[in-house]
């Protein structure tokens, strides 16, 4: 069993941002709640609280308020880049990443391009059985904010631009 301490390659690292991002910002009707629970095994406990503050019924801009309408988004990861700090660490990420949105009346699918700064680091595997099956590495993100890329045709609503969670 894993115990938190060994340093792993970067590819690891690589592949756990890429599905952290394909996982928080999909939306699918049918694994919506999985994917939320799921997301939520990555995230610091900081990063927990502004996750569900996102997806709270009250926030409207909530997936589930925004796609309620039965529209569907899937995520393409481009590329990954490490930064590395003054000080040695590499613990920033940079994934720029295309979502594809699709209308609930399958009237066609609408892509956008995004970038997201994300800060990493590895703790102690949960003992949590549940979040260890989807987490039993101890990655945990600790900040996560997403820009559009590329801004569409049409400017997006207030609030559904940028997607912050600074937990530190």
């Amino acid at each position: 069993m894993y115990a938190g301490t060994a340093k792993l390659p970067e590819a690891v690292t690589r592949f756990l941002l890429t599905h952290y991002v394909q996982v928080c910002e999909q939306f699918y009707w049918s694994t919506a709640e999985r994917d939320y629970e799921e997301c939520g095994a990555f995230n610091s406990a900081g990063r927990n609280q502004v996750w569900a503050t996102e997806w709270a019924l009250s926030n409207p801009n909530s997936p589930l308020n925004l796609h309620k309408d039965g529209s569907e988004v899937s995520i393409h990861v481009v590329s990954v880049v490490f930064f590395q700090r003054a000080t040695g660490t590499t613990d920033l990420a940079q994934v720029r990443y295309i979502r594809m949105t699709r209308t609930g009346d399958n009237a066609g699918e609408h892509a956008t391009h995004w970038i997201a700064n994300i800060q990493f680091t590895y703790a102690k595997p949960s003992t949590d059985v549940r979040t260890r099956q989807w987490n039993p590495l101890g990655f945990r993100v600790l900040a996560f904010r997403a820009e559009q890329e590329v801004p569409g045709e049409s400017p997006p609503g207030p609030g559904t631009a940028v997607r912050t969670g600074d937990a530190q």
